[in-house]
């Protein structure tokens, strides 16, 4: 049995973000072969191509926690019919400086949850758009919109609609799969 390292991102900064409770669900929900470690980015200045020369401790880490992974998760909300600021701050700061792009042939997947009814469709679809340009492999099906009501997922990640944990849990099937295939066409370069 082979097991895969995935480092997820929370898009949000808030400590009691409903994304995160997502996370944690998917966490829960996902097979054995995968190990999560979260990679946080709240920490990081606003980038600039001043830093590529020298980038800041934090900056080194950061690309780091992401290098080490076998594949990264995305769950993110929705701002203003957008991707949070932060996200995409991070998203710059990994793919820089040229030439060392640290999404470069890494499988990824973007989901996300929201109070409103299209759940983040729109942050997701311009988050797709980003990935491909740092050239990230990315799950296209099944897509996952969650609308979040109250009840959907506890703050331990139980969720509690039967339907959505088990679409949540096919949907971490799906990604283990997409990780393999991406993994055995596209095998990462020590």
């Amino acid at each position: 049995m082979t097991t895969y390292q995935v480092g997820y991102f929370v898009g949000s900064l808030a400590k009691a973000s409903i994304n995160r409770k997502l996370a944690r669900a998917l966490i829960a929900l996902s097979p054995r072969e995968l190990e999560f470690h979260e990679i946080e980015f709240g920490n990081l200045p606003l980038y600039s191509y001043d830093y590529d020369a020298d980038y800041p401790a934090v900056a080194r880490e950061f690309k780091a926690a992401i290098e080490k992974a076998d594949a990264i998760l995305f769950v993110t909300p929705e701002y203003n019919r957008s991707i949070p600021g932060a996200l995409k701050n991070a998203i710059d700061w990994a793919s820089r400086p040229w030439g060392q792009n640290s999404f470069t042939r890494k499988p990824s997947a973007v989901i996300g949850t929201s109070p409103g009814a299209i759940g983040t469709a729109v942050a997701q679809q311009q988050l797709r758009s980003v990935l491909s340009f740092c050239n990230s492999p990315q799950m296209n099906a099944p897509e996952a919109y969650i609308q979040f009501k109250p009840g959907l997922i506890d703050d331990q990640g139980a969720v509690g609609d039967k339907s959505t944990e088990e679409f949540l849990r096919k949907y971490m099937q799906e990604l283990h799969g997409f990780i393999v295939r991406v993994m055995t066409v596209l095998p990462r370069q020590k």
